[in-house]
């Protein structure tokens, strides 16, 4: 498995992405604010994820999608890893990211790689998202905010 920045004309992969979030005006908004990258293996595209540039010296990492089939073999482990290794090249002091209450497994693996909670934006996703989400039998209601310096 490779990563990659998609290249410029390059078509994204809007399917991957909206596993991670699921509307699509949203997406479009922070894809042409952010820069993408894509793990690849044996030429499809596995997963992604987005550096979104925030504030001076802080980028927020949004959008880690891996392929349904793909899971459970550390790849999304590995597009945190090399989001805060492209985030310490680029010259950012701070990264930051954003995950639903009903995350288990992302609140877990965001942990693992040295995130901290910093805060939670109460209802961030009733106010923003015109359906109600569910995941793990928990509606998805609050933003976890967590923060990490580079």
């Amino acid at each position: 498995m490779s990563i990659r920045k998609l290249n410029i004309g390059e078509k994204l992969p809007m399917e991957l992405l909206l596993l991670a979030d699921p509307s699509k005006d949203i997406v479009e908004e922070y894809i042409n604010r952010g820069e993408c990258f894509v793990a690849e293996s044996e030429q499809q595209i596995i997963g992604v994820y987005v550096l979104l540039p925030t504030r001076p010296e802080t980028v927020e990492l949004v959008n880690v999608a891996v392929l349904e089939e793909q899971h459970g073999k550390g790849i999304g482990k590995q597009l945190v890893i090399d989001a805060i290794k492209v985030a310490k090249t680029k010259g950012y002091r701070t990264i930051e990211i954003g995950t639903g209450n009903s995350s288990i497994g992302q609140l877990a693996l965001y942990q693992k790689c040295g995130f901290r909670i910093i805060g939670v934006d109460m209802d961030f996703f009733i106010k923003h998202y015109p359906e109600k989400i569910f995941e793990n039998g928990i509606q998805c209601r609050d933003m976890i905010r967590l923060s990490q310096d580079l």
